[in-house]
């Protein structure tokens, strides 16, 4: 009984793949791009060559081949030409929407410093440490106390919801009618 090897591939598959390969290959070659009729058509022109040889430099920069124009120099714009700086015009650089100068103002922002935690209720606090600390204490456990008694993972749970429960029932019951929301 002829059975194939197991560990031979697919030969069925490989002459498919081939053929598929050689018709893209056979594509690609008839078509050309734009830009190597160009070169081929400088070529014929050029009867010493020179032009072909310059654009098959292998030192090409970003605008031999910049379909989008951006390597040419932005127009300027339509507006108030009082804004746009003179040492951009003199250097002829191109001027942009963005090519003015800024006035530096003395008007800067300084926040407050931050009330210390040393005034702070110590309710508050602990609440605070038991809202933050008891998830990190249930991963701690989870991870290096692993035969951890029930009690104390129900222990852990039940100080983490009333440290949550007493900080919502300490938020403010009202609205200030006088606070625009502007500070935090």
């Amino acid at each position: 009984m002829n059975r194939p090897d197991p560990n031979s591939a697919d030969q069925s598959a490989n002459k498919d793949d081939d053929a598929v390969w050689l018709d893209l290959v056979a594509r690609l070659e008839a078509t050309q791009s734009a830009t190597e009729r160009e070169l081929h058509q400088d070529a014929d022109k050029d009867p010493d060559g020179e032009a072909g040889r310059l654009q098959a430099e292998p030192g090409r920069t970003f605008k031999d081949f910049d379909p989008l124009g951006l390597s040419a120099p932005a127009r300027e714009p339509v507006g108030d030409a009082a804004a746009v700086p003179a040492d951009a015009e003199a250097a002829g650089r191109p001027v942009g929407p963005r090519d003015f100068d800024v006035e530096d103002e003395d008007h800067t922002f300084v926040p407050e410093e931050p009330p210390s935690l040393a005034g702070t209720e110590p309710l508050i606090m602990l609440a605070w440490v038991g809202a933050v600390g008891g998830p990190l204490a249930l991963l701690f456990t989870a991870m290096f106390w692993r035969s951890a008694p029930l009690t104390a993972i129900l222990g852990i749970v039940a100080a983490f919801v009333a440290s949550v429960v007493y900080l919502i029932m300490r938020l403010p019951q009202e609205k200030n009618e006088d606070d625009d929301g502007a500070r935090i």
